[in-house]
């Protein structure tokens, strides 16, 4: 238990500004790369590029590759996260075009981009590169429980996809502003591209994710906080493996749920209806007190963006009072916000 925790490897360099790519995606979930970059790296952004069949955008210029690349564009991001993380056939010929455009590819896929023969070949023949993002950092070690410095916040969820990312990156934000030391430590692709760095933990081999999340999270002084960005849910019949590793090996002092009111059953999984809130606050600090005894919600993060102003205000207002705890919408930002943030640094 007294092991000492090793440190997370180098910064993860991308070649800037991106182009996005939606595919032929019609599932806004499913785009949420795409949309997390756009939301929080829109600088880096030039636009975004779809193949017939889309029906999502992000609100950037729709651009061809040569465009793109023309705009000062230096890669094509795949910004789709599907089921399986798996490149679709009907991606590939613009895939291919973009190499010929003069991007490289960049992906946060599970599949390999040099395993698809196509991209492989065009890859060789343009000379630019396929990038992986999905790739965990080698040697990593087994959890060892052991209780480490620092203070930690981890976002968890009632299901994927419906807020945890963008709950830590405004938290993150809202602690730097109140000159507080802190770290978004990023746990999935886009988190990583986004900040530069961090593991990819539905990548990692289940026996080493709590050893993942401690060496994404080591020791640090005591006042510093890393907020950290919560992966799946213990409640997913598919996800919760990394969500429990992450979890375990986070021992997070302060967690917040983050949840999807107008969601009622599993993403991609209908069958199985969504949580409550309530039973994730209760099996988070009944499972994270094995590696934190003191471990709190510190609150609730609503994702509010299928309601009107008045509408999301009034279930917020609503949930409060039923949960006795501070619940806002960061996106929204504003007093509920602020009451979050101190009742997590409380």
């Amino acid at each position: 238990m007294n092991a000492p925790i090793g440190r997370l490897a180098d910064s993860l360099t991308l070649p800037q500004p991106y182009l996005l790519f939606l595919g032929d995606t019609t599932e806004p979930s499913y785009a949420k790369t795409a949309f997390g970059l756009a939301d929080w790296a829109a600088d880096r952004c030039v636009g975004e590029l779809a193949i017939g069949g889309c029906t999502v955008t992000t609100g950037l210029p729709r651009l061809s590759s040569a465009e793109a690349r023309a705009a000062g564009a230096r890669s094509l991001v795949i910004g789709v996260a599907n089921v399986g993380g798996v490149i679709g056939d009907s991606w590939v010929a613009a895939l291919v075009d973009a190499m010929e455009a003069g991007l490289d590819i960049v992906s946060g896929l599970h599949v390999r981009l040099a395993s698809v023969p196509a991209l492989a070949e065009a890859a060789k023949r343009t000379g630019q590169r396929l990038i992986d993002v999905r790739t965990p950092p080698p040697a990593i070690p087994i959890g060892t429980g052991r209780k480490r410095s620092g203070k930690r916040l981890l976002t968890v969820g009632t299901d994927c996809a419906l807020g945890k990312k963008y709950t830590a990156l405004a938290l993150h934000r809202a602690f730097t502003l109140r000159g507080i030391a802190a770290d978004f430590r990023a746990t999935g692709q886009t988190g990583i591209m986004i900040a530069g760095g961090g593991i990819p933990m539905d990548a990692v081999i289940s026996d080493f994710e709590a050893g993942a999340a401690e060496i994404l999270s080591p020791d640090a002084p005591d006042g510093h906080w890393d907020v950290i960005e919560g992966q799946g849910s213990i409640f997913n019949p598919a996800y919760a493996a990394v969500s429990l590793g992450l979890l375990h090996g986070s021992q997070p002092d302060v967690f917040v749920v983050c949840h999807d009111p107008s969601r009622k059953v599993i993403l991609g999984m209908e069958s199985f209806a969504l949580p409550l809130v309530e039973e994730v606050i209760d099996l988070t600090s009944r499972l994270g007190s094995r590696t934190n005894p003191s471990i709190r919600c510190g609150g609730i993060s609503l994702n509010t963006s299928a309601y009107d102003a008045d509408a999301a205000e009034a279930l917020m207002a609503a949930e409060r009072e039923r949960l006795g705890l501070p619940v806002a919408d960061p996106i929204r930002g504003g007093a509920s916000f602020d009451a979050l943030v101190e009742a997590c640094l409380a």
